[in-house]
């Protein structure tokens, strides 16, 4: 009988794609160098509970009910991998860092332990209870505190295997001040350096606990960031026009849904780069595929996507949504009213096209001649 495969889950919220996969980060270049980057991968959403109910549900937004920050739970006729997993004898832990991931959405169903601890702001309020992106993001469980205690479950219960643990980086969301300097060029990417070192201190316990030949690694981000200028293809803030974007939440630009996936796993090639087009709602089908484990009776409007490593056409449209801009607009009595909820549409790294709903404005963008998409080829002028 075949042994089963331990899973390890990585998410390094609020990574840009363009920034992980800069070179500038020895830990996520040594796992580029040991499995498959997808290099173009599509967010369903610009929101940390909404991006990870896709990924955990392979189900998107629309299906797995949780489309806001702070309003829906994942509907509970939903199975989520953990679930899954936990019915093929898998034992379960997740050590999670912000209040996104707080088990109050349904992320904790199916895990044997789930570590969603994390500080009261510091004017002693909740942060699971405020719309504020930046705010919220000042409570957070820092990268060696998700190491270190992801390292002692995983000393625990290694010989129970085989074992699924998530880990949950939430270092690169503002503030921005990482409490160590690893690298990157500004203070954006000094915290991706630090989360991405931690989690190569993490991978290199499990490798001398020889815990990798069996196992499948999936990492990914839940959705990037504006910089509000830093980037060439930035959009937020007052100077660039749209002063509701603060990091992300309301735009559906590629800053904020272009993410990470990188899949390691001892059936793939090593060091490959995939240019076709996926996206985080196909990661639960593609693991699934990975551990050997059926998909009949599973719902999934995700694909599994080995086919394109071996040269597969996949033609996936990424579908993204955001109704944070009804939240903040709320939660700033009326301040950013001109903000419109949207959904799009990416197709075939080519073109992009963004609904303004209850709006009559519509963007279309022809990604190969405009990859930073200023040119909105239905402006009217």
């Amino acid at each position: 009988m075949r042994k089963k495969k331990n899973l390890i889950f990585v998410s390094l919220d609020t990574v840009r794609a363009d920034v992980a996969y800069s070179g500038k980060f020895e830990a996520i270049e040594n796992l580029r160098s040991t499995g498959v980057t997808f290099l173009n991968t599509i967010s369903s959403s610009p929101l940390t509970p909404v991006s990870h109910a896709t990924v955990f549900t392979g189900l998107q937004p629309f299906n797995h009910g949780a489309r806001h920050l702070f309003k829906e739970k994942i509907n509970k006729d939903v199975p989520v991998l953990a679930e899954i997993l936990k019915s093929e004898g898998y034992k379960t832990g997740a050590i999670v860092s912000c209040p996104g991931m707080n088990k109050w959405y349904g992320f904790s169903r199916g895990f044997d332990h789930y570590d969603d601890e994390i500080p009261l702001l510091a004017d002693g309020s909740d942060p699971l209870l405020t719309v504020d992106v930046k705010k919220r993001g000042m409570a957070l469980k820092r990268a060696e505190v998700v190491i270190d205690r992801a390292i002692r479950w995983v000393s625990r219960n290694k010989d129970e295997q085989p074992f699924f643990i998530f880990l949950h980086f939430f270092d690169a969301h503002w503030p921005y001040e990482a409490p160590e300097k690893f690298g990157g060029d500004n203070i954006y990417e000094e915290e991706v350096a630090y989360s991405a070192h931690y989690f190569g201190l993490f991978m290199n316990r499990m490798e001398k606990m020889d815990l990798l030949s069996n196992t499948t690694v999936v990492c990914f981000s839940d959705h990037g960031e504006d910089l509000d200028g830093m980037y060439p293809n930035d959009k937020g803030g007052e100077k660039l026009g749209h002063p509701e974007e603060l990091g992300h939440g309301c735009l559906l630009y590629d800053q904020t849904q272009k993410v990470v996936l990188i899949i390691k796993d001892n059936s793939l090639k090593e060091n490959m780069d995939i240019e076709e087009q996926v996206r985080l709602v196909d990661i639960i089908p593609t693991t699934l595929d990975l551990l050997g484990i059926p998909k009949n009776n599973i719902r999934l409007d995700g694909v599994s996507v080995l086919p394109a490593i071996n040269g597969k056409k996949l033609n996936l449209p990424a579908y993204s949504e955001t109704f944070y801009p009804e939240e903040q607009t709320a939660a700033t009595g009326g301040k950013f009213t001109e903000a419109r909820n949207k959904k799009s549409i990416r197709i075939l790294n080519k073109e992009k096209i963004i609904f303004h709903i209850k709006s009559d404005s519509v963007e279309f963008y022809n990604l190969e001649n405009d990859p930073n998409e200023t040119n909105n080829l239905l402006r009217n002028e």
